[in-house]
């Protein structure tokens, strides 16, 4: 007999098995990732001394993303979102071996500072690249794993486990990093994403959708993406504000500096540091399986991201170690209410058809946020200096959330429920 989901059951798309492999998966290859994320940015600051070197990993990702991810979301439209997916793991993987070889001392003691970093920027840039089809084609398949009714519980689950993983990763690298070494961290990498490649193997394919519409060549189908999201204002101010909040306001590029330089805290206190916003996204988002964010949607995301820039703003100016955590953690709490309201917004108003390009417009926004955010905090830290960089980057945040403020008053009625 099937199972009876109800939308006031809080673990109702748990109940439903390809979505527990899909968030399971999400997990995982949250956490592998940022686990070499870390201890990747770490060896770098510690070959380089430079924030800047860290900015690059950000940029050096975001590049190949934001040019193929536009493709990555026709592609996910059109063909098999698990194949995408399968293959996008294994070159993700690929990159994670090639690090791990690259690193060995037979083959870096006959490598120039210049010649690894040019190597280990190349790695970030195929990674990237699998990124710019991974993500429209994980976001595109999400919403057709669960009926319609559960898509705020799934939003919710999906960023709970996804901020585990986020949790998971740093919280674990830094010890990692200083039992295993820096090779051996990356095997245990490699060993989780071919269990990740095995989890998107159990879930079931899902036919692609078909609509009443021409077909339409390249061109013409990536603008009917942007189209759709230009003229749907709660979709364009909701990964506006993504997009200026953690431009602006994102700190998690040069943590290393402050963990090595201005709180003294090392590998171990990095780690801490890492994981502290999604400790606190992960308190708030068990307490929203309970009691969504989705009534009166938008004024809780505006509130949301006028926390997180006031909190990333104390934290500039932190020298005290816990005081820091504490305001990274909120800055994770606020950050995944808006999260789940923006997650909410885009399975609830892209037809079907459409989902792969919205997906992709929504991933260059997030792209831009995250990693290009990150070559713009290093960048504003070699500028200005790290904790003045942190400190404008918070004011910034604040200034484009007022001006979004004043353009989306006639979303305050609107509902998700």
């Amino acid at each position: 007999m099937a199972t009876v989901l109800s939308s006031n059951d809080s673990f109702a798309s748990l109940r439903i098995p390809d979505f527990r492999y899909f968030v399971m998966n999400s997990f995982l290859i949250t956490a592998t990732l940022l686990i070499q994320e870390v201890v990747l940015g770490y060896e770098l600051y510690k070959m380089t001394h430079d924030p800047l070197a860290l900015g690059l990993v950000g940029l050096a990702e975001a590049i190949p993303f934001i040019a193929l991810s536009l493709f990555g979301g026709h592609l996910a439209d059109r063909r098999d979102k698990k194949r995408i997916l399968q293959w996008s793991l294994l070159v993700i993987t690929l990159g994670s071996v090639i690090l791990y070889f690259m690193f060995q001392p037979v083959v870096v003691s006959r490598l120039s500072q210049t010649a690894q970093l040019a190597t280990i920027y190349g790695v970030l840039m195929l990674i990237g690249t699998a990124k710019g089809f991974y993500s429209p084609a994980s976001s595109s398949l999400k919403p057709f794993l669960v009926p319609r009714e559960l898509y705020a519980n799934s939003a919710t689950w999906y960023s709970s486990f996804w901020q585990v993983g986020a949790i998971t990763g740093p919280g674990v690298a830094g010890f990692l990093y200083s039992g295993l070494g820096f090779d051996n961290t990356l095997l245990v990498v490699i060993a989780l994403q071919i269990v990740c490649f095995v989890l998107i193997t159990m879930v079931s394919r899902r036919p692609v959708p078909v609509s009443d519409a021409p077909v339409l060549g390249f061109r013409e189908s990536l603008k009917e993406g942007f189209q759709f999201v230009f003229n749907t204002p709660i979709v364009l101010y909701a990964i506006s504000l993504d997009l200026f909040s953690v431009l602006f306001g994102g700190v998690v590029a040069i943590l290393p500096v402050f963990a090595e330089d201005i709180l003294k805290v090392g590998a171990e206190g990095l780690g801490v540091l890492r994981a502290a916003p999604s400790v606190g996204a992960v308190l708030t988002l068990a307490y929203m399986t309970k009691r969504p964010p989705t009534d009166h949607a938008w004024r809780n995301m505006l509130l949301a991201v006028a926390g997180f820039g006031v909190a990333t703003i104390i934290f500039s100016q932190s020298t005290n170690f816990y005081l820091s955590v504490l305001m990274l953690a909120l800055t994770g709490a606020f950050d995944s209410v808006s999260v789940i309201i923006r997650q909410t917004i885009m399975q609830i108003f892209p037809p079907d058809h459409l989902r792969g390009r919205v997906a992709a417009v929504n991933g260059i926004f997030v792209s831009s946020s995250n990693e290009i955010g990150a070559f713009e905090s290093g960048l504003m830290a070699r500028l200005l200096g790290t904790t003045p960089s942190v400190l404008v980057g918070g004011i910034f945040t604040l200034v484009a959330l007022g001006y979004i403020y004043t353009r989306s008053k006639n979303l305050f009625s609107v509902k998700l429920n």
